[in-house]
């Protein structure tokens, strides 16, 4: 066969990058973004107060079913704008 021999790769297993191009561990940057998204989605709630019953629970559907959506596709944007359309119709259904 010629003598040719295929030597593996020393580092031919995939690892995952645990640390961005600025050095900050992905972790940390996940915990940051998180807390960013639940204090946004606590100030949004609280701008709910002047509105209608239904569009309250309609909002609250679309921020609850956007969180779901992210979380059950790992983040995808069409899970999340899938997640918040299908939970603002059931906040706007279920107050009728």
């Amino acid at each position: 066969m010629g003598g040719v021999t295929f030597k593996p790769l020393a580092d031919a297993t995939v690892t995952r990058r645990q640390y961005d191009k600025r050095g900050f561990k992905m972790s940390t940057i996940r915990k940051i973004a998180g807390g960013a998204v639940i204090a946004a989605a606590l100030l949004s709630l609280s701008a709910c107060s002047g509105m209608s019953r239904q569009g309250r629970n309609t909002a609250i559907g679309a921020g609850v079913g956007a969180v779901g959506g992210a979380v059950l596709t790992g983040g995808s944007t069409l899970g999340t704008l899938g997640g918040a359309a299908v939970g603002g119709i059931i906040g706007n259904v279920g107050s009728k």
